[in-house]
């Protein structure tokens, strides 16, 4: 009775927090009992309870196929470099930003970095391929001013994970600033006075005060992030690969797409898609210990 109290006291905080439960139990957990098709060989006519159970089968195929370990190398590398290089972008554009104390300016370049993150994947490569193919923009300057040849930048397998991680940082860095920001504003600025008074110079107020308070967020986000580690986007990805660079960018969604969509084996497509969601569960359970052993934050 208590608890019913306390929601009838709260229904309005209880009513905005309704369309995103309803979104999570139509789209979250509701498909999830379509992944008992994993551990079934799927026959769309028998339906999912009448096709025929076949308990790991699908599982061991996923290492049994000759391109997964490369498919799964791809998508580590792919991802970790994304870890690596776009994921700090974010927090040095925030500081950036931080630093800045003209109102005006600091919105007008927030609204100017936020934009493309509002663009396509399909814009996105349309652009690449619009600037980098043979006749492009960028293979005419060169042939113009150094008399060059064209650089084979979009089938030369040598410049695809930078493109991918160029694009990432391109599309996402400037709607990653939120979060960063939204932390930089929760500092207390009787901090940077103090040390002002200490004779602390911009750095070394940054570096004593700003980047400690960004901290927790920054290991939270990682936690979060390792989580899809072997989720690295199918549509960027499947723009951008043609026969040339296909054996290093085939990665796991693009593979579960060409063989568990295309040859319609959707049993073995759950299975890889499970198998992705259980690494990424442990990774993020194993993260969170190691960051509060280190006496960090975690999610719980």
């Amino acid at each position: 009775m208590k608890i019913g109290k306390k929601i009838w006291k709260q229904r309005f905080l209880f009513l905005l927090l309704l369309p995103g439960l309803v979104y999570f139990i139509v789209y979250k957990y509701i498909p999830m009992f379509g992944l008992v098709i994993a551990f079934k060989d799927y026959n769309p006519f028998q339906g999912i309870w009448e096709s025929e159970w076949v308990g790991l089968k699908h599982f061991k195929n996923i290492f049994a196929t000759p391109d997964v370990l490369q498919v799964i190398w791809n998508t580590l590398n792919i991802s970790f470099l994304q870890i690596l290089f776009a994921f700090p972008v974010p927090i040095i554009l925030a500081l950036m930003l931080n630093e800045l104390r003209g109102n005006f300016y600091k919105r007008i370049i927030q609204s100017i970095i936020y934009l493309p993150h509002f663009l396509s994947w399909v814009i996105v490569v349309g652009i690449t391929v619009v600037f980098l193919r043979s006749e492009g923009l960028i293979n005419a300057f060169l042939h113009s001013t150094f008399g060059w040849e064209a650089i084979p930048f979009l089938t030369d397998p040598a410049y695809f994970k930078p493109l991918i991680i160029l694009q990432v940082i391109w599309k996402e860095s400037g709607w990653g600033t939120i979060i960063f920001l939204a932390a930089l504003s929760g500092i207390n600025p009787q901090l940077y006075e103090a040390a002002i008074i200490d004779g602390a110079n911009r750095w070394r107020q940054i570096w004593h005060i700003t980047l400690p308070a960004l901290k927790s967020t920054i290991v939270i986000l990682v936690i979060l992030r390792l989580g899809n580690v072997l989720d690295t986007g199918f549509e960027q990805i499947f723009l951008m690969l043609n026969p040339f660079n296909m054996e290093i960018g085939n990665v796991l969604d693009t593979f579960v797409f060409f063989k568990g969509i295309q040859q319609a084996d959707y049993s073995f497509a759950t299975a890889v898609g499970l198998f992705k969601g259980a690494v990424g569960l442990i990774l993020v359970v194993l993260a969170n210990r190691l960051a509060r052993r280190f006496g960090n934050e975690g999610l719980y």
